[in-house]
């Protein structure tokens, strides 16, 4: 599943610009369909080979290299988008978009638009206190045109204060949550993610080898359709500020902190890797290597994911199965000895560290396999199926 959302995102001049490169980065990566379009300032700042080869697309820049032969490409750029976002927007750029000036190619696109804009203002404090600027800001506010931040703190002059563009991540959050719909509105999803590590001395640890980044998708995607996310994690990718994000090491640790949220949580998706087996004993020190064997006593984990089944009855309770061999008998045999609402099996060369995955969804009456995706997708696709059943 491709995201079809078509985006315009204008560059306009400023030492910001360079996090539009990176904004780029990250919209492709999601999927979006990007084209850039620059205002001739900006390519002072950032070359257009730089968008061109993050987008695929070539950059427009300028009315007079007009590349539809009809001289009409400031309107059918617009007519084909769904959102034109000015990042970053300058004060300058601002007064254009209040008094619709149109005297390159981005303001002419602004103003002969059919979708909504959205700008990421990027200033000096003192520009953005202006009572001009305000003055703008509050037409273009009036005038339905969404403004993403700005950020506080130490700018580009030496000045800190108010009129920093906010972080590209944040701005693709903000992006996201424009676009999806809120399916999980104010519900409470709690979600363990990561391979956790069993120690055997103080250096020496039992890991699974999970990066995290289904759990993280599954997280950022939940937020983005407006549920309230609660992440239980080993893994140290980064995550939203929106995202209640608690780190663990161990299966112990990750146990205490499911076991103290879940009571108030509507969902429960078990994504982390949890080791089935920890040393009886923790040895102290470094165990030395000298020739001889050695031999590690082991014992079962606690199941943090059959206490919860038996804890929180109510709760509508997701697995993941990781298999070798037999998929869907193993995956089986879990939903019904763990008393799941859902189980997402895959097999482990298909999916464990890789962007792309397959995998197939189980419940007691369908069976539902899902086509190879990046794990954006396919974390959109679960939380599709989840919030089927449960709204």
């Amino acid at each position: 599943m491709s995201n079809s959302h078509r985006i315009i995102l204008g560059v306009t001049g400023g030492i910001a610009a360079y996090k539009a490169a990176e904004l780029t980065r990250l919209l492709v990566k999601y999927q979006y369909d990007v084209q850039v379009v620059m205002t001739e300032s900006a390519t002072k700042f950032v070359a257009p080979l730089t968008f061109q080869a993050l987008s695929g697309k070539e950059v427009l820049w300028s009315l007079w290299s007009d590349s539809s032969k009809n001289g009409m490409s400031h309107i059918e750029t617009s007519r084909k988008s769904k959102l034109i976002i000015i990042a970053p927007a300058s004060a300058n750029f601002i007064a254009k978009l209040t008094h619709g000036f149109s005297d390159d190619l981005l303001s002419s696109i602004c103003l002969a638009r059919t979708c909504p804009i959205a700008v990421a203002p990027a200033m000096n404090m003192h520009m953005w206190s202006n009572p001009a600027t305000q003055r703008n800001i509050n037409q273009l506010k009036k005038d339905g045109v969404i403004f993403f931040g700005p950020d506080s703190g130490e700018q580009a002059c030496g000045d800190i204060g108010l009129g920093r563009m906010i972080e590209s991540e944040e701005l693709l959050e903000s992006i996201n949550d424009y676009f999806t719909p809120k399916i999980l509105k104010n519900k409470k999803i709690l979600i363990t993610s990561g391979g956790t590590i069993e120690m055997i001395d103080d250096v020496r640890g039992i890991a699974n080898l999970s990066s995290g980044q289904m759990g993280s998708a599954i997280a950022h995607s939940a937020l983005s359709m407006g549920a309230k996310v609660t992440l239980v994690t080993s893994s140290k990718n980064k995550n939203s500020k929106h995202i209640q994000t608690i780190y663990v090491k161990n299966v112990s640790e990750m146990h205490k902190e499911v076991m103290g949220h879940a009571g108030s949580q509507d969902i429960f998706i078990s994504v982390a890797a949890i080791s089935d087996f920890t040393p009886e004993k923790i040895l102290k020190g470094k165990i030395k290597k000298d020739g001889k064997n050695f031999t590690l006593k082991l014992k079962p984990t606690i199941d943090i994911l059959s206490d919860v089944s038996k804890n929180y009855k109510k709760l509508f309770k997701v697995g993941f199965a990781a298999e070798s061999e037999n998929l869907i008998e193993n995956a089986k045999k879990k939903l019904i000895s763990k008393n799941l609402d859902l189980v997402v099996a895959n097999l482990v060369h298909e999916s464990m560290g890789l962007e792309d995955a397959k995998v197939t969804l189980l419940d007691k009456k369908d069976i539902i396999d899902l086509p190879k995706s990046n794990k954006i997708n396919l974390s959109k696709r679960i939380l599709e199926e989840i919030a089927g059943r449960i709204n």
